[in-house]
């Protein structure tokens, strides 16, 4: 059984995961968007309604998505769920030299090997839940979580998508075009940094990658823009 700590390090670990995925996404989309309506116009409104549109519009697609990503990971555990029953029942020898099979690749051998596997077969609960875990290195997915990533998934991405549109509130077009790039690189860069922290990797190297993703992503929707502009 997993102790409380180890609980909150994975519970945290997929928060991390589902923050960087919208505020990233979100971030880097908008900015793209961003630059293409301003370097095709120089009307303010204009740049701010598309920033508008493709920030709420690109939320809720990212928290339908992470929904519905969610209920299939539940569906396919729960249809797996039901085989391994099945298979327990209908052919126990092949899963109990599965999970022979999956101790043995565990270092365990003789005695020790024939003992576990016993232990394990001797609890139908316990036998289906180590094919789940060991075998099919599946975990089930409940309500809470589902909707939880949907929710952080769908806020980190307006949130950051706000941040490369807030210049352009208060600045000339041309103005805040700068402000916008620099902040959202920066931004980037320390998400990428953070992120090597919480888990694994260079956090300079990760940054720069990160950053780079974004002001290529922006790059493009900036030359889309010039290409159909009339300035």
């Amino acid at each position: 059984m997993a102790h409380l700590g180890e609980l909150s390090r994975k519970s945290s670990g997929n928060m991390l995961s589902d923050m960087i995925l919208g505020g990233q996404d979100g971030l880097v989309n908008v900015l793209g968007v961003i630059l293409g309506v301003a370097a095709a116009s120089n009307d303010p409104k204009i740049v701010i309604a598309g920033g508008l549109a493709a920030t709420f519009a690109e939320s809720i697609s990212m928290a339908a998505v992470a929904l519905t990503s969610k209920m299939a990971e539940r569906d396919h555990f729960i249809a797996e769920l039901a085989r391994e029953k099945r298979e327990i029942v209908e052919m126990p020898e092949k899963e109990e030299s599965e999970i022979r099979c999956v101790y043995k690749s565990k270092g365990f051998d003789g005695k020790i090997l024939d003992d576990i596997t016993n232990h394990v077969i001797s609890n139908r609960g316990l036998w289906l839940d180590q094919m789940m875990k060991e075998e099919l290195e599946l975990k089930p997915v409940t309500q809470k979580e589902i909707y939880t990533s949907s929710f952080v998934v769908g806020l980190s991405a307006l949130v950051g998508s706000f941040i490369p549109l807030t210049p352009y509130f208060f600045l000339p077009i041309k103005t805040a075009l700068w402000p916008s790039l620099a902040i959202s690189a920066i931004i980037l860069f320390l998400v990428g940094v953070y992120k090597a922290k919480m888990t694994v990797g260079k956090p300079a190297k990760s940054g720069i990658q990160m950053a780079i993703i974004g002001m290529t992503a922006a790059l493009a929707g900036y030359l889309i823009g010039k290409l159909f502009g009339g300035h």
